[in-house]
């Protein structure tokens, strides 16, 4: 530098790692949180958008009127059931066993056959039997002539004894005599009694009447006295019973019933609870509550005259305890529940509202209600829409609820 030339007032230079001035990164960040809050709002606004026309196809928008269908409560009478599984259980079952050793000579039965009490069933060969029988009887023939000689003896004793002709030892030794001989008869006449028992076991017949199982013997086979090998099998189909188990908390309400003299009415169903298969009446009961499982068998009696009931069936059994009359009753599906509050949609007016209920007795999709009157109206469908006081239209007219549910006949 020149030494004559003047110095210049010295500049400051700009230093790329000063910071910026506070007041410009301030406005920075209020531009970004603008950004952020529009575009936040344009998104609530988009997806409030969204829902709403998903919506509309299907619902009603807020403030709409939704369309329902209706049902109309009733006043009828319902049946208090108890529902159980069964088995149908024979009155009687035969097994029919041999009491004699011999040689199968005829089957007279058919498999499956519907026999009457007292039809042969099965003949064995009766003839070493026979031939005893008469053994037995020709002994006791015998032995009958030697007791009436001993007799007519005796009484010539008596008659010489009475005129000092004979000693009083004769005489005794022949009432003897007698006496024995008829112990000799008597004996003779058992032994003719069992034969004639074992000639008529060579015929067996049925104890009862009821169908016949598949044939187990044929004909020329030897079958053994006082075995365990069924010769054939009968069970009574009609009447027929139904067994099965109560709960123990239930049967006091069963036993007040029975004490009031009233047939008790079960019905039966298949398998999958939606047929029917017969309808009998309560028999009796166990005399012991099962402690393992907290439970008492029952025994229903059916005629099963058409033999719908077959031995040994597995059945859905409802045994109707009582009958409830004069009860108000809807169906089941118009009943919404909040917890532990079940509530209905009473229809008024064009108007849903709010009704909580109690509930009673369910039976067949109808149930037994405080809360509500006959006749009420009652939103059936579109709970999903439905809010208190919601203005509805009524899609067809109401039904009314079933009157009679599970009454007895």
């Amino acid at each position: 530098m020149d030494p004559k030339t003047p110095a210049s007032p010295t500049e400051p230079e700009h230093d790329a790692s000063t910071p910026a001035h506070p007041k410009s990164k301030r406005q920075r960040v209020i531009v970004w949180v603008i950004l952020l809050l529009v575009f936040a709002v344009v998104f609530v606004l988009v997806l409030r958008h969204h829902d709403d026309s998903q919506a509309a196809p299907t619902g009603r928008r807020t403030g709409g009127t939704v369309t329902i269908n209706a049902m109309t409560a009733q006043k009828g009478n319902i049946g208090v059931y108890l529902d159980a599984i069964g088995t149908v259980t024979p009155v009687y079952t035969a097994t029919i066993t041999s009491e004699v050793t011999g040689l199968v000579s005829q089957v007279h039965y058919q498999e499956g056959q519907l026999i009457q009490k007292g039809a042969p069933l099965i003949d064995i060969d009766a003839r070493p039997y026979e031939a005893q029988l008469m053994q037995a009887e020709g002994a006791l023939e015998r032995d009958t002539q030697v007791l009436a000689q001993a007799q007519m003896d005796l009484d010539r004793y008596r008659e010489a004894w009475a005129k000092n002709g004979i000693p009083k030892q004769t005489l005794d030794d022949q009432e003897k005599i007698v006496l024995q001989d008829q112990g000799t008869v008597k004996n003779d006449q058992g032994t003719v009694q069992y034969d004639k028992v074992q000639v008529s076991f060579c015929h067996i017949t049925a104890p009862i009447t009821g169908r016949v199982g598949l044939r187990l013997v044929d004909p020329g086979n030897v079958v053994q006295a006082n075995s365990t090998t069924a010769l054939a099998v009968i069970t009574q189909i009609e009447p027929i019973t139904v067994i099965f188990t109560v709960a123990e908390d239930s049967l006091g309400q069963v036993q007040t019933q029975i004490r009031q003299k009233k047939r008790l009415q079960v019905d039966a169903y298949d398998r999958g609870q939606q047929t029917k298969i017969g309808t009998g009446k309560l028999l009796t009961f166990d005399n012991q509550i099962d402690t393992t499982t907290g439970t008492v068998k029952m025994r229903a009696l059916f005629d099963n005259k058409n033999d719908s009931l077959f031995p040994n069936q597995f059945v859905n059994a409802r045994l109707l305890v009582q009958t409830l009359q004069g009860v108000t009753l809807i169906p089941t599906s118009t009943i919404q529940h909040n917890g532990q509050t079940a509530y209905v949609y009473v229809v008024q007016n064009d108007t849903a509202q709010i009704r909580n209920i109690k509930t009673g007795v369910t039976d067949g999709g109808t149930t037994a209600v405080e809360g509500i009157n006959p006749g009420d109206v009652l939103a059936n469908s579109s709970f999903e829409k439905l809010q208190n006081n919601s203005k509805v239209v009524v899609s067809k007219k109401p039904l009314p609820a079933s009157t009679s549910v599970g009454a007895a006949p």
